[in-house]
């Protein structure tokens, strides 16, 4: 067994993680993993960008090179007098001083600046939630956002969700696994279960054969 979990790949381990947590059938209400810590977030979040942001750029006393522009699946943007340049993984500043180098080469001390107007993120930092939700879905990740967002934003358990056997994946900590009682949070409004969410968490909701 130890053989074969060297040999898949990080994206096959997680996977069968996942997998692993929705096939269990909540016969008790609670799991073997520790539970979730009540605050999760980084006081320093910085927003990244990521595909489907849709991005103003402004150019200072430019307005023919100011422009609303999507970030395309690749990653990459394209604005006037800029072909293509990968915003992915960068911040606006950091993406705003890029374009600005860009731009020095036909406008004279260009000043830009770059504003998100539709947040998504990139795909490593989004919360994917997967199981007995209401809605499954993967979702931009906000700083200090909470367990009972997320599940407000999926629409809540199904009847058959085994909503205190489900289990958060924290990639950010090497796909370490935390208990959460999402049942005692929505049906039994016990806001002493409501945790802060992590960039990249996967919320994973397994069903109840009773």
């Amino acid at each position: 067994m130890k053989t074969l979990h060297r040999l898949l790949s990080p994206a096959a381990r997680l996977l069968a993680i996942v997998l692993a947590g929705l096939l269990v059938t909540a016969c008790a209400s609670s799991n073997s993993f520790p539970p979730a810590p009540a605050q999760a977030a980084n006081d320093d979040y910085t927003y990244r960008i990521g595909p489907g942001d849709t991005l103003n750029i402004i150019v200072w006393r430019n307005p023919e090179l100011s422009m609303s522009v999507p970030v395309r699946p690749d990653g990459k943007i394209a604005a006037p007098l800029v072909d293509e340049i990968v915003a992915q993984g960068k911040t606006s500043v950091e993406l705003a001083r890029e374009i600005e180098g860009v731009l020095g080469k036909y406008v004279r001390d260009p000043v830009v600046t770059v504003l998100v107007t539709n947040f998504v993120g990139p795909y490593s930092e989004q919360i994917r939630v997967v199981g007995a939700a209401a809605k499954p879905q993967a979702l931009a990740f906000k700083n200090k956002m909470t367990l009972l967002d997320v599940m407000i934003a999926v629409g809540g358990l199904t009847d058959f969700a085994a909503g205190n056997s489900a289990t958060i994946l924290r990639t950010s900590e090497g796909n370490k696994q935390y208990s959460v009682r999402l049942r005692d949070l929505m049906k039994g409004g016990d806001v002493s279960a409501n945790v802060e969410m992590r960039p990249g968490d996967i919320l994973i909701i397994p069903q109840s054969l009773f």
